[in-house]
């Protein structure tokens, strides 16, 4: 795997009170590829994750998401934990930030609470995907089809439910974020 994304710029869109694991693992697994990872926030700085119950570790943040836009990266991963998509959902920048990866057509792996921000910026319709059980009537809702899978790839889409799925997770998300551009991925 070394190597294979070394040309390639991948955004980490996340704030305070993801989950450690989901942010770290991926993390690693890109930067073994050869990829440049950034951690993109509303918050400067550092966020802190969530992590066995509490509050965790302290992340450095790269670029603060009022001057990040999908030009600057090849794709975008999405870590859950509860608190983390709750709050990013909220913000307008940060929906239009995930938005504009799709009609870029460029490829998105969420996971576990992650694809909460998919809802929001209105992308599923439509789509295959999975996710944390908790939210898959809110995934229906929004038009797509749910699966209990431990990864799907719809298009550029790369999705899983929890933790335990981060070895397939991280296979699949590098794999498509290898592929680039889907045209597929381009909302209308």
């Amino acid at each position: 795997m070394n190597g294979e994304l070394r040309d390639k710029n991948i955004a980490i869109l996340a704030t305070n009170g993801f989950e450690e694991i989901e942010l770290t693992s991926p993390l690693k697994a890109l930067n073994e590829t050869g990829a440049k990872t950034f951690i993109v926030s509303p918050e400067s700085d550092t966020i802190k994750s969530w992590k066995n119950n509490n509050w965790g570790s302290d992340f450095e943040v790269d670029t603060t998401l009022d001057k990040a836009t999908h030009e600057s990266f090849d794709g975008l991963m999405l870590p859950g934990g509860v608190m983390n998509p709750d709050t990013l959902r909220q913000n307008e920048t940060a929906i239009e930030f995930v938005r504009s990866f799709f009609e870029a057509g460029k490829p998105v792996a969420a996971i576990c609470h992650g694809p909460q921000l998919l809802i929001d910026a209105d992308v599923l319709q439509g789509r295959e995907l999975t996710s944390y059980p908790a939210i898959k009537k809110d995934i229906k809702n929004a038009g797509a089809r749910w699966m209990d899978n431990e990864v799907v790839v719809d298009k550029g889409l790369t999705t899983s439910r929890s933790p335990e799925d981060l070895p397939a997770f991280n296979r699949k998300m590098i794999e498509e974020f290898r592929e680039g551009i889907h045209k597929a991925q381009m909302t209308a």
